[in-house]
């Protein structure tokens, strides 16, 4: 018993708490201060220090892309539409010829063409032309064109062409031939390039560079996120902003900042201008009509214009 009471209070002695040889002041340290308390938005995790670290990054300065933002790459299929591409030089870089392929004056011309070009050709399983052209009637016969490389809205001005400048910008135009058509005319009449929004507006496609008729090889087309805000930027270069819209209080006949540096916008044909467009203009030109026609299409206004203003300024 004597032995066992022992053995206890030895279990109960080795088991009190208390510093332990080569601690190294541990338990002194650990009663030190850490200094004052740091301040909530400088505390990783807090809502505060999320809020500052977010409103840090809304003052950054966005760098901006000198280029507009490049479309998809597009399929034109068939062979009248394939070859119709080019012969009037739409940039293609892959003719896609199908295995075994019936060939007629259509396919024989479109290969020679293309290797005239110096676009690729490859001959692919009608399964993987099917795939290419979305279920598309391809005939054997697609072409691949490439993302068109926009310009930026200031490329325009800094291009240095002959001429007191003339840039046309559409404001909710959708028909890429309505694009094609006013990229022709601002060619023919003397323009430095074309602005066209990136959301909401036609693209260069393959049916706009078709109707331009080879305008589009030497016209800039630039792309603006913003139009409102690029109408702007022009202003501040020193240009002249003007809608055509049926309501214009100016008409085109008597424009009298003709021979200044201008920016022509076209608006749809349905619904013209935009509020904030209209807003930023310096001036809203109508284009004199007999009553009995309400509108002109937007490809038509432009080059009635562009005509008139080429005529102002010989004058």
């Amino acid at each position: 018993m004597a032995g066992n009471s022992q053995r206890k209070g030895a279990v109960r002695k080795s088991a009190k708490k208390g510093p332990q040889v080569g601690s190294g002041g541990q338990r002194r340290k650990g009663l030190e201060g850490r200094g004052p308390t740091p301040k909530a938005t400088e505390r990783t995790g807090h809502p505060a220090a999320r809020r500052a670290n977010r409103d840090s990054k809304a003052d950054r300065p966005r760098p901006q892309r000198r280029g507009g933002t490049r479309a998809s790459s597009e399929i034109v299929a068939g062979r009248n539409s394939v070859l119709e591409a080019l012969r009037t030089q739409v940039p293609a870089s892959t003719l896609y010829v199908a295995s075994r392929i019936d060939s007629d004056d259509r396919v024989r011309e479109a290969i020679a063409l293309a290797s005239e070009q110096g676009i690729a050709l490859l001959e692919t399983p009608r399964g993987e032309l099917d795939r290419l052209t979305d279920g598309a009637v391809h005939q054997g016969l697609a072409l691949q064109v490439p993302p068109y490389d926009y310009a930026h809205p200031d490329d325009l001005l800094a291009a240095q062409l002959p001429g007191v400048p003339l840039i046309v910008a559409l404001d909710g135009i959708t028909d890429p031939r309505n694009l094609g058509a006013i990229i022709r005319s601002v060619g023919a009449f003397g323009g430095h390039g074309v602005v066209v929004p990136a959301r909401r507006s036609a693209g260069m496609t393959a049916a706009a560079w078709k109707t331009s008729a080879g305008a589009a090889a030497r016209i800039q087309v630039a792309q603006a996120t913003n139009l409102t805000q690029a109408l702007k930027d022009y202003r501040k270069a020193g240009c002249f902003v003007i809608g055509l819209d049926a309501d214009g209080e100016v008409e085109l006949p008597g424009l009298e900042l003709a021979d200044q540096p201008l920016v022509v916008v076209i608006g749809s044909e349905g619904k013209g201008l935009s509020r904030l467009v209209r807003e930023t203009c310096d001036q809203v030109v109508s284009i004199p009509m007999a009553a009995v026609t309400e509108s002109l299409n937007a490809g038509i206004a432009g080059a009635v214009t562009l005509y008139e203003i080429a005529r102002l300024r010989r004058s």
